[in-house]
């Protein structure tokens, strides 16, 4: 290395040197410097705690959550099934701790199947009902926990299941004195953060196999049905004979009802079940002991606040109209029940009948301690006493064209041509006007009866009253009346004969031929040829009657009986009581008193006789013409 390199990196060193000596901080400067340097430390380390505790509380967070809805209520998932009885005097229900809810039914004064005194309408794993509740995480189900009893009472419960942070669900009961209706409420308290701040609604689970109560299985069978009430209207079922499962009921709900033929369950919430329920019926087995398999998914109301109790009733008893119709007054949510509409009585005509009359009357003389078979008897007498008039009118308008047959007869002689039956049909209701007779007058009893007939086919199976009620040879008016019985099911018979069906068909037969030979004498011509074919008609319904009826109520079949032998009783009576010939002497007069009555013979020139008339002087030049082509 040469002199001037090293001359080079002196200067360099020197200039180095000297430049940072001149650039040294002072001894304030060095030490606010190092105040600033602590400063940051803290900061940095402030920071990084504070994410630290951002991540702790995030994580105290989810697990608080995880804990408000799988946790809260683990205390309460574990626990010993409890039985707790509320009655009264018509009903003893049992309270199962496990889930909260009736899983028992007794209903007093009802003999059973099996003759006991009181029947149990469901029991055990026979009905269960469960009510949810949406959480963040999970669901909270009733049938999950086990509550705790407290305030207990014949009348009284209260249940409540806890969690490990103080809050509940309670569950309370009320079952009044001498009612069938039970009050019950649900309650949370201090649980609100287990659930979404939008959530207002509690998801109800309602099942239960109806078991069988009556000796005929197909006969309660077809009465056992999902019965619902939709919101201020009427009420609508899910089919007795097929299976419905899921089906999707758009409307709100009043009430759900899990309907036997005289017994039923059902289910009020004060507020209105909400729209899209879920409703399922399946017919059983007769070998199961049971009628069919019930279930019913529904949303309702729920305050998850606390502030506002859900509440709900539910009716446990019989299928009586008028009790039914009471329980409005001893319901507590306010609002129209209308639970009488479970008891079907019919179209409207009919449901009139039964409702403004059958039901008063037979609850009169039932109130009158008269025997069943009797009452039967009486409201008959008392219907067959209201009609009379009109099926004496009736009866007196056939005996008119049975007096007038041969008159008739002789007019129409000589009208039997195939081409002539208009005319000769013009010529008898021409004869019929001027005597003053009715043709369509004779088909009123028929009319009368109809309505009549289908009121008491509707108001009979229905009539809890009639149960277990014996008259004559009778054990059981509201269920078939066996004269022989075999062990296995013949197709359209079943497996016995009942004796009151049997005296039903007897007595239609001999009642039809009664008012067939009634007819014959005063059918003319064709008609009596067309009668000749609607007799046999006639003689198969009374056939077809018994494989309808011979596995119904004997009490149905018992009034049908008594109902054609009075019916039959009437018209022997009025065939007995009228003159013949006074009567064609009436008419006789009448068709004079006629012929001399300008207005009358104006009428029939203008009336329906003269638009027959036309119609059959049109038939007529129409047969001339194809009778002229024909020749030609």
């Amino acid at each position: 290395m040469d002199k001037n390199t090293v001359i080079g990196f002196i200067l360099i060193a020197a200039v180095l040197i000297g430049f940072g000596y001149w650039n040294k901080p002072s001894e304030e400067q060095m030490l606010e410097q190092a105040r600033q340097d602590s400063i940051a430390t803290v900061r940095q380390d402030s920071l990084e705690k504070a994410k630290a505790a951002e991540a702790k509380i995030a994580k105290a967070k989810e697990a608080n959550a995880t804990i408000d809805s799988t946790s809260a209520f683990a205390l309460s998932k574990k626990g010993t099934e409890q039985i707790i009885s509320l009655k009264n005097s018509l009903v003893r229900l049992g309270i199962n701790t496990k889930g909260g809810v009736v899983k028992q039914a007794t209903i007093k004064g009802y003999e059973d199947l099996d003759g006991n005194k009181d029947l149990v309408l469901f029991d055990g794993d026979d009905q269960q009902l469960t009510f949810m509740l949406a959480g963040k995480s999970d669901n909270i189900k009733t049938n999950e926990l086990y509550f705790q009893p407290s305030q207990m009472s014949d009348s009284t419960l209260t249940l409540t299941a806890s969690t490990s942070g103080g809050g509940e669900l309670t569950i309370n009961y009320l079952l009044p004195q001498g009612s069938y209706l039970l009050q019950m409420s649900i309650q949370a308290k201090g649980i609100a953060g287990m659930f979404a701040p939008d959530a207002d609604q509690m998801d109800v689970c309602w099942s239960e196999r109806a078991k069988q109560q009556e000796k005929s299985f197909t006969f309660e069978n077809r009465y056992t049905s999902l019965t619902y009430k939709e919101a201020g209207e009427g009420t609508d079922y899910l089919s007795e004979t097929s299976e419905k499962i899921n089906e999707r009921i758009e409307e709100r709900l009043d009430w759900v009802a899990f309907k036997n033929q005289y017994f039923s369950a059902v289910l009020i919430p004060q507020e209105t079940f909400a729209t899209n329920s879920s409703m399922t019926s399946i017919p059983l087995d007769k070998s199961t002991g049971y009628l069919k398999q019930f279930e019913a998914k529904m949303k309702t109301a729920f305050d998850v606040t606390g502030e506002k109790p859900t509440r709900f009733e539910m009716y446990i008893g019989p299928n009586n109209f008028l009790l039914l119709k009471d329980v409005n007054k001893q319901s507590t949510l306010g609002k129209e029940l209308e639970l009488q509409k479970l008891i079907y009585l019919g179209w409207p005509i009919v449901r009139w009948i039964n409702r403004f009359f059958t039901i008063y009357v037979f609850d009169i003389l039932r109130n009158m301690a008269i025997p069943m078979g009797i009452i039967l008897i009486l409201i008959t007498l008392l219907l067959k006493a209201i009609t009379y008039p009109l099926v004496k009118k009736s009866y007196m308008s056939s005996a008119k064209m049975r007096v007038l047959k041969p008159k008739l007869e002789e007019a129409t002689k000589d009208l039997n041509g195939k081409d002539q039956q208009m005319e000769k049909q013009q010529k008898m209701m021409q004869l019929y006007s001027q005597y003053g007779v009715s043709p369509m007058g004779g088909c009123l009893p028929a009319l009368i009866q109809m309505p009549i007939w289908v009121a008491m086919f509707n108001f009979v199976p229905n009539a809890i009253e009639l149960r277990r009620q014996s008259f004559l040879w009778i054990d059981d008016l509201s269920t078939y009346d066996p004269i022989i019985e075999w062990g296995s099911n013949i197709w359209l018979i079943g497996d016995h004969l009942s004796l009151t069906c049997i005296l039903f068909c007897v007595s239609n037969v001999l009642y039809t031929l009664m008012t067939m030979r009634q007819q014959k004498d005063q059918m003319v011509g064709q008609q009596a040829e067309q009668m000749k074919m609607m007799r046999w008609m006639m003689y198969l319904m009374p056939v077809m009657f018994f494989f309808m009826f011979n596995d119904y109520s004997a009490g149905l079949n018992f009034y049908y009986f008594i109902s054609l032998f009075f019916s039959a009783a009437i018209m022997w009576v009025l065939r007995k009581t009228t003159d013949d010939e006074k009567l064609l002497a009436q008419l006789e007069a009448r068709y004079r008193e006629r012929k001399a009555d300008p207005k009358f013979q104006q009428k029939q020139q203008t009336g329906f006789a003269a638009r027959l008339q036309a119609m059959a002087e049109e038939q007529r030049k129409r047969q001339e013409a194809l009778q002229k082509r024909g020749n030609k």
